[in-house]
C-alpha cells in the first residue's frame, strides 16, 4: 500500500470547499508564498511529465517552491479554471482547464487533474495529470 493511502476522513484531513478555493486563488494569483502555504514541510510533488512512471517526483517545500516559482516566473499569466471537484477521504481530486501565457508568446492550452493527499489541512502530496496536445 501506497504511504499515500489512508483510512483518513475528510474531516480528519482538513479538507473544505472553502480550502480547494484558497488554493485554487492563490495559484492563479501566481503568490508563491500563499501556494506554499498549503503545503506541508515534507510535502511530494509528482509532475505529470519525466521520465519515472510516477512522471517527476519533486519532494520538500524548498524544491517544491522552486518549481512552481519557476513556472510563475516564465509565464505572462496562468489560470486554472475549475472543471470539477470531488472529495473521498483524505483526496481532492480536481480538474482544471488550464491556459497558460508564456513570456515567448506560446499559449499552453489544457485540461489537468491534480490529486492532491491532505493530512490536518495541509497538502502531503500533489499528483499532477494533463492532457499532452499535440499539433
Amino acid at each position: 500500500m501506497s504511504i499515500f493511502n489512508s483510512k483518513t476522513s475528510t474531516q480528519d484531513a482538513g479538507i473544505t470547499p472553502a480550502l480547494l478555493d484558497k488554493i485554487t486563488d492563490a495559484y492563479n494569483r501566481n503568490d508563491i508564498d500563499a501556494v506554499m502555504s498549503f503545503f506541508a514541510e515534507d510535502a511530494v510533488f509528482d509532475h505529470a511529465a519525466g521520465p519515472d512512471v510516477n512522471g517527476t517526483r519533486f519532494t520538500g517545500l524548498d524544491t517544491i517552491r522552486g518549481i512552481f516559482q519557476g513556472l510563475f516566473d516564465n509565464v505572462q499569466s496562468v489560470n486554472w479554471t475549475p472543471i470539477d471537484t470531488r472529495v473521498s477521504g483524505d483526496k481532492a481530486y480536481c480538474e482544471f482547464h488550464r491556459v497558460a501565457k508564456l513570456k515567448s508568446g506560446e499559449v499552453q492550452d489544457f485540461l489537468s487533474v491534480d490529486i492532491l493527499t491532505f493530512r490536518e489541512g495541509l497538502i502531503i502530496h500533489k499528483d499532477t495529470f494533463y492532457k499532452n496536445r499535440t499539433s
